[in-house]
C-alpha cells in the first residue's frame, strides 16, 4: 500500500510538470514569427510564407536558381536546353526526378501529358521558341517527334530515338519547383508554410492565425493580363499540393478563331474542349500540376472517367455549358475543403 501511495504521489508531481512543458512548447511555437518572401522566377511571381525565427529568402533563392539551371528551357545554359541541342551534359537529380514522374503520368494518362511536346508548343507559339502558324503537314511531321515512349534514361543520360526530339517540362516544372522549396523548408525543420510559385502551391501546417491555409480558385475569365482576380470558390487545406491549369489567360486569336496554349500531344492541335480550368489536389504539387494539364487535354468526359478510378486525386473542373454559362464538376474529396464564409 505504501508503494502505491508513493507511485500516486510521483504521478501527481509529474502532472504540473507535463502541463508546464506543453505550455512552454506551445508558447515558444506561437512566438516564432512568420516570414514572407517575394520574388520572380521562371518568368512568374513567387510568394513563400513560413514560420521561422530568421529570414532565409537568400537560401530559398539559391535553391530556385539551382532549379532554374536544370529545367528552365528559356535559360540557354540550363541542362534541359543543352539536352535539346544534343550536347553532352551531366543530368542532376532535379532533371532525373521530374523525368521519372513525367513518364509515369504520361503512361497513366495514355499520353494526354507528354514531356516531348516542345516542338508542337513552339510551332503554335506557346513554347520557348516562336514558330509560324503551322499547317497540317507541319503538324503531321512534328507528331513524329512527339511521343514520351521515344525517350529514356540510361546510365544517367537522356536517350532519344531521334535527335530532333525536344523535351519541355513547363507543365510540371512549376509544381516541382514548389515541391523543391517545400522540401528545403522541411530540411530546415520548418513545420508551417505556404509555398506559391505562379499559382502552384504546397501547404503544410497552419497559417499565422493558427488555421488551415486558405486558397482561392479563380473564375476562368478571359484575362491575358491576369488582372481579374474574382474567385469561383475558396478552399481550406493543409499538407498537400494544389495546382490549376486553364486556357483563359494564355491564348491568341487568328482569323477570328481562339487558339489556347494547351496542346493535345496526341493530335498536335490546341484543345477545343469545354473545360476552362482544372484544379487538382494531390500529395505533391508536381503531380497536381501534371494532372491538371492532362485533364485540360482530356476534356470533361475523359477526365471524369480518369478521376473516378483515382480517388487519391481531388479535382475541380470549371466548364462552359451549352448556354455558355459556368458549371463545375467537383470530386467528393475536394468538396470537403470548400468554405464560403471568408470575407
Amino acid at each position: 500500500m505504501e508503494e502505491k501511495k508513493k507511485s500516486r504521489l510521483r504521478l501527481l508531481w509529474l502532472i504540473p510538470l507535463t502541463i508546464a512543458t506543453v505550455y512552454i512548447l506551445y508558447n515558444n511555437n506561437t512566438n516564432i514569427p512568420y516570414q514572407t518572401a517575394y520574388g520572380r522566377i521562371f518568368g512568374t511571381l513567387y510568394k513563400i510564407t513560413y514560420q521561422n525565427n530568421k529570414d532565409i529568402q537568400s537560401e530559398i533563392e539559391e535553391e530556385l536558381q539551382r532549379f532554374d539551371m536544370s529545367l528552365n528551357p528559356f535559360n540557354t545554359s540550363s541542362i534541359i536546353s543543352k539536352l535539346n541541342r544534343n550536347e553532352e551534359v551531366q543530368l542532376d537529380t532535379f532533371f532525373q526526378h521530374v523525368f521519372v514522374r513525367a513518364q509515369e503520368i504520361s503512361e497513366a494518362t495514355n499520353g494526354a501529358f507528354d514531356g516531348t511536346i516542345a516542338p508542337l508548343a513552339n510551332a503554335w507559339g506557346f513554347g520557348f521558341k516562336k514558330g509560324d502558324f503551322p499547317d497540317s503537314l507541319t503538324i503531321d511531321s512534328l507528331l513524329q517527334l512527339t511521343n514520351y515512349k521515344r525517350i529514356a534514361l540510361e546510365n544517367d543520360k537522356l536517350v532519344k530515338e531521334d535527335p530532333r526530339i525536344m523535351v519541355s517540362y513547363s507543365a510540371i516544372a512549376k509544381g516541382y519547383a514548389t515541391d523543391v522549396v517545400a522540401q528545403f523548408l522541411d530540411r530546415k525543420g520548418i513545420k508551417n508554410y505556404m509555398v506559391d510559385i505562379g499559382g502552384e502551391e504546397v501547404l503544410k501546417g497552419v497559417n499565422p492565425h493558427g488555421n488551415l491555409w486558405r486558397v482561392g480558385i479563380s473564375k476562368p475569365v478571359e484575362d491575358a493580363l491576369a488582372q481579374n482576380q474574382e474567385l469561383q470558390m475558396r478552399l481550406q487545406l493543409t499538407d498537400c499540393g494544389i495546382a490549376t491549369s486553364g486556357n483563359y489567360r494564355n491564348f491568341y486569336y487568328k482569323d477570328g478563331k481562339k487558339y489556347a496554349h494547351t496542346i493535345d500531344p496526341r493530335t498536335g492541335y490546341p484543345v477545343q474542349h469545354t473545360i476552362l480550368s482544372a484544379t487538382v489536389i494531390a500529395k505533391d504539387c508536381m503531380s497536381a500540376d501534371a494532372y491538371a494539364t492532362a485533364f485540360m487535354v482530356m476534356g470533361l468526359e475523359e477526365a471524369e472517367t480518369f478521376i473516378a478510378s483515382h480517388p487519391e486525386i481531388g479535382a475541380c473542373f470549371i466548364y462552359s455549358d451549352e448556354k455558355g454559362e459556368y458549371q463545375t464538376y467537383i470530386t467528393e474529396n475536394m468538396k470537403k475543403h470548400i468554405i464560403d464564409d471568408i470575407p
